[in-house]
């Protein structure tokens, strides 16, 4: 082995998602060899399906003050932002009380510090990345335009945009129809908006992801299809990934599995409080009408983008066992619903999409070192974050690799916080 292969050595990630492939990209500007195992190509699961916001103020968590008081309309609203799979609440319950735990304000208030430290450069990082791979164009300069109908405005001065705004994110109210000299396909039931700027979105993010993978393999890096169904220690050091065909030693491993990873430490003894927040999309290919910005139904809670096949409208939260088959209408509600945001919208042809977010009751991930288990590193858990907090989580991860961070610079996230 060369010397500049000691000092670095190999890594292999398990997950090629948008987190696994910033982690790859991170370790590789380390120095690191890098190995990605996945059983779907990248790109092509959780971190396909989104309204591709990439924003450094992505610092609210959804455990807010309040939440309690709001959950029994959300969740008796047929087309309401949130539903449960009743057969799963066992597991939801548990998890629920956590999360509401979290909603006092001291506790949102320094969730909402540890996320912005994880998003506070995503714009910068991913253009750095993007750069020399011939497709900077998927990144495109954005804001984010929170839209207020009926009875509903927005207020500075309330918590959400206290946060956002104290961290320096530049916020504006605008009224009327300066609403639709910024979104001219805006329905004029809307009356207000919030507009957050300095921010981009992904004009298709299954496509960012591969082409970033891609370059991590231009790099050096190499792709393993294979479906990992668990992990073992080898019998000296490092594990091995037991897959349906041949098993896989591995030196040191970054899990970057998302929902899956929970169920892959159990053998270990590790029991994480992750639970599957399911989301879902509409893609319609031929809108009629397009966006300049991403804009978010702030009473709806789904965001709507226009990319490169479409227009497309995400948004709500299922809370299902993340094998539980899609429930589509949650897909097809928002239809109607974009709709009544954009009234010229062609809802017909569309494609339906639902996705599996990893969820902690923090709201923030887990990442770093797995405490006992010298070599393993967490970079999972991202909630609705995943796309945004990717860039600094391989960094940190990259940094923990290599012992220039340490675990306890990263406390907020750390794997082993709920023990």
């Amino acid at each position: 082995m060369s010397s500049h292969e000691e000092l670095t050595g190999e890594v292999t990630i398990l997950g090629a998602g948008i987190v696994g492939v910033c982690c790859a990209l991170s370790l590789q500007e380390k120095g690191y060899a890098v190995t990605l195992v996945d059983r779907q190509p990248p790109g092509e699961a959780t971190s396909y399906g989104n309204a591709g916001v990439i924003s450094p103020w992505s610092c609210i968590p959804q455990c807010m003050p309040g939440t309690l008081q709001q959950i029994p309309g959300w969740l008796l609203a047929s087309d309401g932002p949130v539903s449960i799979r009743w057969r799963d609440l066992p597991t939801t319950l548990p998890w629920a009380l956590k999360f509401l735990a979290n909603t006092r304000l001291a506790k949102v208030e320094k969730i909402s510090e540890a996320m912005s430290r994880l998003v506070h450069e995503n714009v910068e990082v991913y253009r750095r990345f993007l750069n020399g791979t011939g497709h900077e164009n998927l990144l495109r300069d954005s804001w984010y335009v929170n839209v207020f109908r009926g009875t509903a405005s927005p207020a500075l001065s309330d918590l959400a945009w206290r946060l956002r705004i104290d961290k320096g994110a530049p916020v504006e109210i605008v009224e009327g129809g300066e609403v639709r000299d910024i979104e001219p396909a805006i329905s004029e039931d809307y009356h207000t908006a919030v507009i957050i700027k300095d921010q981009a979105r992904a004009m298709a993010p299954g496509r960012l992801c591969k082409v970033l993978a891609d370059k991590a393999k231009a790099q050096g890096a190499r792709f393993v299809r294979a479906e990992v169904r668990g992990i073992e220690r080898a019998p000296t050091a490092g594990y091995v990934l037991v897959t349906s065909e041949a098993n896989i030693p591995v030196k040191r491993l970054v899990l970057a599995a998302g929902v899956w990873s929970a169920d892959l430490l159990k053998p270990f003894g590790i029991k994480l409080p992750l639970i599957s927040e399911r989301g879902y999309h509409l893609e319609f290919s031929d809108p009629g009408v397009s966006l300049n910005h991403s804009v978010a139904d702030v009473q709806g809670k789904f965001v709507v983008s226009s990319m490169d096949g479409g227009l497309r409208s995400a948004g709500t939260a299922e809370f299902a066992h993340h094998s539980a088959p899609p429930r589509y209408s949650r897909a097809d509600m928002l239809g109607p619903q974009t709709k009544k945001l954009l009234p010229a919208l062609n809802i017909e042809p569309n494609e339906r999409w639902m996705g599996v977010r990893p969820s902690f009751p923090d709201n923030l991930p887990a990442i770093g070192e797995l405490p006992g288990h010298a070599g393993l590193f967490a970079a999972f858990g991202h909630s609705h974050y995943g796309l945004g907090m990717a860039p600094a989580t391989g960094r940190l991860i990259a940094g923990m690799v290599d012992g220039s961070l340490s675990n306890a610079e990263t406390s907020d996230c750390a794997p082993g916080r709920f023990d």
